[in-house]
């Protein structure tokens, strides 16, 4: 396929392919397209987001399978070649002849791209290595300043995961504050979150969105919709200063949460009631065997207009003061003991 037809054809599986780069488009045409076709002609969607216990158990299904078809004798070899020099060259024949890339893929309605990262973070042994020594995090910082933000080259010298040297690096790099949010900092975060949508909405649309904000530095100063997007938190950390991006972004959440539940109380007396006997009802209604697969955001048009997080947070809290054991219960085990135990009991008081 040329380049534009590709791109069109992925567009029905793919919403935001326009933002994709060509490369990564003529990868997924030649990866990925044939797949997504067979999965629709199986009534089946393409899936973005959290990965399910189910597909997790089916990526490691073909790992195991592959290593077995080759002979390639562990999955850290097959999934980080180049920590193996002497190897290096045969794993690849091996995987070249044996189409790993399909291989690896089957059964799992999703990017080959997102499957091979989730496979990495799986079968990474440095991804478990505990907290990090006084010695590590001095490390850390040394080699830091030498390469910058390269993480995958920080994680070779430091024998951990890509995600976890760039996130234990987040959260030391600067004076972290723990305590309670001071009005400074909470001002810094708004005015940072802010700035970034501002600059978003300017790209998307220069005239109309950047002139209907400049109108209005008033709450509700957004629409709802871009007030949930995905923001870049490490961006919004460097601009707040004294807090690590996971701190920025629930407190975030909370001034959303507070701002436009405007004041309701959504989950004391007889509106708490009722609050969760939806929560279990729409849960329910979904039969989702795993969190990954509800729609968070339509639930929270059932409860009230909060954020996808406060709902979360409150199922959270549901489960673990409702339902015993509550660990070793699967998602769909978890919801179906709140509707036949906990639902009742509600429904009772209310």
């Amino acid at each position: 396929l040329d380049l534009d037809t590709a791109r069109q054809e992925l567009e029905e599986f793919i919403p935001h392919v326009k933002n994709i780069s060509d490369g990564s488009i003529k990868k997924m045409a030649g990866r990925d397209l044939a797949r997504f076709k067979e999965f629709k002609k199986q009534g089946i969607a393409v899936k973005f987001g959290r990965f399910t216990q189910k597909e997790n158990k089916q990526i490691q299904k073909n790992v195991e399978d592959f290593l077995s078809l080759t002979g390639i004798d562990s999955a850290e070899k097959l999934l980080f070649t180049s920590r193996y020099p002497d190897d290096k060259d045969t794993i690849h024949r091996l995987k070249t002849e044996h189409h790993f890339c399909e291989k690896i893929s089957e059964g799992i309605p999703r990017p080959w791209r997102l499957i091979y990262y989730r496979a990495r973070k799986m079968f990474d042994p440095n991804n478990y290595k505990g907290r990090y020594s006084k010695e590590e995090k001095e490390k850390l910082k040394k080699y830091q300043a030498l390469h910058g933000n390269d993480w995958k080259k920080i994680s070779e010298l430091m024998s951990r995961s890509n995600l976890s040297v760039a996130m234990k690096f987040s959260e030391i790099k600067s004076a972290i504050n723990y305590g309670p949010w001071t009005k400074e900092e909470t001002q810094k975060l708004v005015s940072a979150v802010k700035e970034v949508l501002r600059r978003k909405l300017k790209a998307e649309n220069p005239q109309n969105s950047l002139l209907s904000l400049e109108q209005s530095d008033t709450d509700p100063w957004i629409d709802r919709e871009k007030l949930y997007q995905a923001l870049p938190w490490t961006e919004i950390e460097t601009k707040v200063g004294s807090r690590y991006w996971r701190q920025c972004k629930q407190k975030w959440n909370s001034i959303l949460t507070s701002r436009l539940a405007r004041g309701q109380q959504l989950y004391r007396g007889t509106n708490g009631l009722r609050a969760k006997i939806n929560l279990i009802k729409r849960l329910y209604e979904t039969k989702a065997e795993d969190a990954s697969e509800v729609n968070w955001d339509e639930l929270s048009n059932a409860i009230g207009d909060v954020p996808r997080t406060y709902v979360q947070s409150k199922f959270y809290r549901l489960k673990v003061s409702s339902v015993p054991l509550w660990k070793r219960k699967t998602f769909s085990e978890i919801i179906d003991y709140l509707y036949e135990k906990k639902l009742p009991e509600l429904e009772e008081k209310l």
